[in-house]
């Protein structure tokens, strides 16, 4: 994830042409706002106009979908993202929290592990684009669980839920840590006591303040709401690489580290960092919905991964040459005291975590408002999504607090949840649904990104969790 801009959208209206129906869609420039309509198995599998269940909220979710009848082409017919919005929209779900742990990476493993950041780069742009290929070859389906029921059944679509939840879940544990690190960065010195939480530190009770200024977002309903903090999570993503890089020109540091060729045992940790920061592949069935000309789907997933890779690198290989054995895993902590562009990376690292609460959330929100919800009053629905998504979140809180290591549980999430989503899941569905019409050259590239994928998911859990394991008994 990166799953850290996902907004879901809900509009349209019903066409009095029973043959011509649309789904509205529309990413704005950069604001990564894609839309997430979702449908019961039955609707997906046959077609069928919604049934009582799908069309629960027939003001709210209309569905318009335009039925060709020469070519049975159901693209969306108002689909308007161009190829420049939609490279954006990608850009945009990749860079995140992800991008604060490359240099850390990058002196861990050596500058031999590069070549691992690049390869999976490169093969996360061609996962992405066997998800296009799966999108076309089913115009019913809409995300990315669809794609797993159309591969496997309920079955499918069940371990893609699973597994985009989950990930969901450690991410934000993630950003919360990450919120405690800079707020005790950003407050250091600062010294605030409550006699009824004596037990806390300074920065574990500034960011249980933080938490619950950002509670309320998990109550909104105005998904417009959501969108602005869509776009202020990516210019807070783009702001920190600014800053670093401004440190590296203006700040007095001079970039004189040797970064070491390779160390092999750190390998299985830091490639669940890197798996991580390509992160996105949730959304991207969003993205290809979108676009005016879908072809084009796989040029706009090279042209991303290319400048994200690109990004990813250069702030690797400058962190690691500017702190060397001292890079903190989130190169804002690295950053010379004083400096203003030290301070500008601090806030924008605080504040990002904030934006994503809501945003994050919002796809457990509309599932669960569609499966187990569609029958009650809007206010009834309300209190329920935002009751479960504080109770979430407060658990989220003591679960970073109390395990308080980025690196290690990013690593974990990359590890254990991210390399089924960007490698491994996308290659076994596109070998179930075009087993048929698959070459020999083909399957064996898929098989083999799949080996990889478990490979680097067994080995990094194992290693993330010992890490993690170790440092956790040693603090207590």
């Amino acid at each position: 994830m990166e799953m850290n801009t996902c907004t879901i959208l809900w509009n349209s209206k019903r066409s009095s042409d029973p043959k011509k129906v649309s789904i509205t869609e529309s990413i704005q420039g950069a604001n990564n706002a894609v839309k997430w309509v979702d449908s019961c198995e039955a609707c997906l599998e046959d077609g069928k106009k919604p049934c009582n269940k799908c069309n629960h909220e027939v003001n709210e979710v209309q569905f318009e979908v335009k039925n060709e009848i020469n070519d049975g082409d159901t693209h969306a017919s108002d689909a308007n993202s161009s190829f420049l919005q939609s490279v954006v929209n990608m850009i945009g779900m990749l860079i995140g929290l992800g991008q604060l742990s490359t240099s850390y990476a990058l002196e861990n493993g050596g500058w031999i592990s590069s070549f691992l950041l690049l390869a999976l780069g490169i093969a996360c742009a061609y996962t992405s684009h066997l998800l296009g290929k799966c999108l076309e070859n089913n115009k019913k389906a809409r995300n990315y669980t669809d794609i797993g029921h159309h591969a496997f059944g309920s079955r499918g679509r069940a371990i893609a839920a699973t597994f985009i939840y989950l990930e969901i879940f450690m991410a934000l544990v993630s950003y919360t840590i990450s919120l405690h690190d800079n707020l005790k960065m950003v407050f250091f010195g600062t010294n605030v006591q409550f006699s009824w939480v004596h037990h806390l530190s300074t920065s574990q009770v500034l960011t249980v303040f933080a938490v619950l200024v950002a509670l309320p977002s998990l109550w909104l309903r105005d998904l417009a709401s959501i969108s602005f903090l869509s776009t202020s999570g990516i210019i807070m993503s783009l702001m920190i690489f600014v800053t670093v890089a401004c440190t590296a020109v203006f700040g007095g540091v001079t970039a004189n580290h040797t970064i070491p060729a390779l160390r092999l045992r750190n390998i299985p940790h830091i490639s669940g960092l890197y798996v991580f920061s390509y992160g996105g592949h949730i959304v991207f069935p969003d993205i290809h919905r979108a676009m005016k000309d879908p072809s084009k789907f796989t040029k706009v997933s090279i042209v991303s991964f290319t400048f994200v890779t690109s990004l990813y690198a250069s702030l690797a290989f400058m962190g690691a040459k500017l702190f060397g054995p001292e890079v903190n895993p989130q190169i804002t902590l690295s950053m010379p005291r004083g400096l203003v562009f030290t301070k500008i990376a601090l806030w924008a690292t605080v504040l990002t975590p904030m934006t994503k609460y809501a945003l994050e959330f919002a796809p457990i929100a509309i599932e669960l408002e569609h499966r187990f919800l569609y029958s009650m009053k809007s206010r009834t629905k309300t209190i329920i999504r935002g009751t479960i998504g504080s109770i979430l979140l407060l658990l989220i809180l003591v679960l970073a607090l109390s395990v308080p290591y980025f690196q290690y549980v990013l690593g974990l999430t990359g590890s254990l949840v991210s390399v089924a989503i960007v490698l491994i899941f996308p290659s076994v569905f596109y070998i179930k649904i075009f087993w048929n019409q698959i070459s020999k050259p083909i399957l064996a590239l898929n098989v083999f990104l799949i080996a990889i994928g478990c490979l680097l998911a067994i080995s990094g859990t194992i290693s993330s969790m010992k890490l993690l394991v170790e440092n956790f008994v040693r603090l207590h």
